[in-house]
């Protein structure tokens, strides 16, 4: 059985969703890079977009905004950005001109910010006119896109009596075909994205904090999904298991996106865990290598060229693909988040520093470092059309001219 990874939207699952074909990189059209998602328009943390090194004073601040607190990183598309946050036990969707940082529209909704007041936990997906959103406590939304008017809303929780994790929901809605598919319950819930009514749904125990990817078989389309005590693979069409691999972690803390390359997947988790790299073929997964060199907390790695660059509880490190064997570590940068944007490493620190280095396996090679942030950076920076957006828990938002100096 010969699986592979796939985008959301890509051509295997034309037979069974009827989606048209799309290209590599969906989010580039005659020069526009937009990201519309958590982890990008592939969900693979990589945009072909370029960044400069910027002078030592950092890049140019174009404008700031607060959005409450909370981890939702941020997702743009047609000259709008999208992110969440909470204040005062109400959780706001934001939509900002990208340019200008003028607010275009909000959607509030009363929302516990957590009795650790972590707060809004998901990243908004921007798809085809509507934005999809995910609250911490099982609200789901569809709005448009361009005012922000709900089309639907749902509340899992009352409805479905899925368990809400200890530090909330924190899988983003993954669009595939007609579904809306979330990390809800055991293995996964799919809804229909134009009305919002529930396709199929799994036990209602507790779910893990990564978000589901598509990957396919030669048969069947199929969404990877990291629970709570395992990783499911299960059925697209009709939720049903195809197959699965235990991963118990302290705290129950499965909270990275599983990485595919072709019948391969990865997945890691901290608290000492560390990683595995899995062969999915007829029957349970075959375990390649597990070790401890890449024990992601909640940063889910990124795989360029063959090699996995991630945080290993606070260092910035490298680690092969296909062995698992380490490369080099950058130590002292805290519990942040890395994206690869052309050949470079673009590394917002835990403590708010932006860091620009070369993506290769030879050695750690900056050509860049500026402090952008204060407070706690724990949110996946962003790159977009000449833009780079970094966000803090304590609700700060800025956009960064990306041209360099």
């Amino acid at each position: 059985m010969r699986i592979r990874y796939l985008a959301a939207g890509t051509a295997a699952a034309i037979l069974i969703f009827g989606i048209p074909p799309q290209p590599a990189f969906a989010g580039k059209n005659n020069g526009v890079h937009d990201w519309p998602r958590y982890r990008g328009p592939n969900q693979d943390g990589i945009t072909l977009e370029r960044v400069k090194p910027w002078p030592q004073e950092g890049p140019k601040q174009l404008w700031k905004k607060s959005v409450g607190v909370g981890y939702s990183s941020i997702s743009v598309a047609d000259g709008r950005v999208y992110t969440m946050g909470n204040a005062d036990e109400i959780d706001t969707v934001f939509c900002f001109h990208a340019e200008t940082g003028e607010v275009i529209w909000k959607h509030t909704y009363p929302c516990t910010k957590g009795k650790d007041y972590f707060g809004t936990r998901v990243t908004p997906t921007v798809h085809k006119g509507a934005v999809y959103t995910l609250s911490r406590a099982g609200h789901v939304f569809r709005l448009k896109a361009k005012s922000g008017k709900v089309v639907w809303s749902k509340d899992l929780k009352k409805e479905l009596g899925v368990e809400v994790p200890g530090w909330g929901f924190a899988g983003s809605p993954l669009i595939l075909g007609k579904l809306v598919i979330l990390n809800m319950g055991r293995r996964g819930v799919a809804l229909n994205k134009k009305t919002g009514e529930v396709v199929w749904s799994s036990e209602p125990a507790k779910a893990g904090y990564a978000s589901a990817v598509p990957f396919s078989t030669d048969h069947v389309q199929g969404v990877a999904v990291f629970s709570a005590k395992a990783l499911f693979g299960v059925n697209a069409a009709d939720g049903n298991m195809l197959w699965s691999y235990p991963w118990k972690t302290s705290w129950d803390v499965n909270a990275v996106t599983p990485i595919f390359e072709g019948d391969k997947v990865f997945i890691s988790s901290n608290y000492g865990k560390g990683g595995v790299l899995l062969k999915i073929g007829q029957g349970e997964p075959e375990v390649i290598w597990r070790n401890k060199n890449m024990r992601n907390h909640f940063q889910t790695c990124v795989l360029w060229r063959k090699h996995l660059y991630g945080n290993d509880q606070g260092d910035l490190k490298c680690i092969a693909f296909d062995t698992g064997e380490e490369r080099w570590t950058k130590e002292g940068l805290g519990k942040g988040q890395v994206i690869v944007a052309g050949d470079n490493l673009l590394y917002l620190t835990g403590g708010g520093e932006l860091v620009l280095a070369r993506a290769t396996p030879k050695a750690y090679e900056e050509s860049a470092r500026a402090q952008v942030l204060g407070g706690t950076c724990w949110v996946l920076p962003v790159l977009s059309n000449g833009r780079i957006y970094c966000r803090n828990h304590e609700g700060e938002l800025v956009c960064l001219d990306a041209a360099g100096g």
